[in-house]
């Protein structure tokens, strides 16, 4: 069998590897002499704060203190327990008790799978390396997403995309999966931030999806005095002129009347628009995740244009 991957936690449930440590008392074993990192599905949370782990066919019990790993040391909060309830939570086999008739079971830690794949993994990336995400919480800042055994990492606001959005859910959803790249690593404590925007393209890359006289699709994301913002791709917004009967989140269609590369500029026409609740356009990434898996420095903006945009990971 080979070594533990450390991946969002759902991410191996069904594999044939988990299946098979799950699959009986001495695959149970066998993992925890291996120190196997394996997936069970959560479904009761004790009084205590003991978690009971489906393991399939037969249970496993997840102490509270075993909840999860937290570098500076504070105490497991209940919130973080209750949680887990009804989720896929990664583990590795700690131990064997036997419960009041005299069958064994296994106790369970996923402080100890975080604390592997922190120190194994998370703590060894830099600044640039592109990694799997998986979307578990939103907020009006900005977005959590698990980058391994459901260590999580914070995505904000401004991270998500160039073009304005109000909130994440305009881009994201909980349980959705998406390409990160590490933004910054605190390893004091622990604290790792990621950034998504640059696998968004560039404008020139986005705008080349376009031709002027063209009408397209798109989401008004901020109406101003001199004008309203219209995203016509994730990373990529037009500005058309101000209008009484706009207003922020309206689908719109849009006629394209210039691309000014030096000025990053699109100017459009509003033909007309509505209230929509999906957005007309699915995110396209630029940068193939499967091949590459780090990039040193970006750049938004085009060469000939003053204003630059740009990240520099090194």
């Amino acid at each position: 069998m080979e070594g533990n991957i450390y991946r969002p936690e759902g991410s191996t449930l069904s594999s044939p590897e988990n299946k098979f440590y799950l699959s009986s008392m001495g695959g149970l074993s066998s993992a925890m002499n291996e120190g196997k990192i394996l997936e069970g599905i959560a479904t009761l949370c004790e009084p205590g704060m003991n978690l009971s782990v489906n393991l399939g066919g037969r249970y496993g019990i997840m102490p509270r203190e075993e909840v999860a790993y937290i570098p500076m040391g504070e105490t497991v909060k209940d919130i973080a327990v209750i949680t887990r309830v009804g989720r896929a939570v990664a583990f590795k086999v700690i131990g064997f008790e036997k419960d009041q008739s005299g069958k064994s079971y296994p106790i369970l830690s996923r402080r100890a799978a975080q604390k592997e794949c922190m120190e194994r993994y998370l703590m060894g990336l830099m600044p640039g390396d592109i990694i799997e995400a998986k979307v578990t919480h939103l907020e009006q800042f900005g977005a959590f997403v698990d980058i391994g055994c459901g260590i999580t990492s914070l995505l904000s606001i401004d991270c998500i995309s160039v073009s304005r959005i109000s909130h994440p859910r305009d881009r994201l959803y909980v349980g959705m999966r998406i390409p990160v790249i590490i933004k910054s690593i605190d390893r004091d404590s622990g604290r790792i931030y990621v950034t998504h925007r640059e696998l968004l393209g560039t404008w020139e890359e986005n705008a080349s999806r376009f031709k002027v006289g063209q009408t397209v699709s798109g989401v008004v994301r901020s109406v101003e005095s001199y004008g309203v913002f219209v995203e016509i791709a994730p990373n990529l917004a037009g500005l058309a002129e101000l209008r009484d009967d706009i207003a922020v989140g309206q689908i719109t269609a849009a006629y394209i009347k210039s691309i000014i590369p030096e000025k990053m500029k699109i100017k459009l026409v509003l033909i007309d628009s509505y209230k929509g609740e999906k957005i007309p356009f699915e995110a396209k990434y630029f940068v193939d995740t499967e091949a590459v898996n780090h990039i040193d420095y970006w750049r938004y903006s085009p060469y000939n244009c003053d204003k630059v945009i740009e990240t520099v990971f090194s």
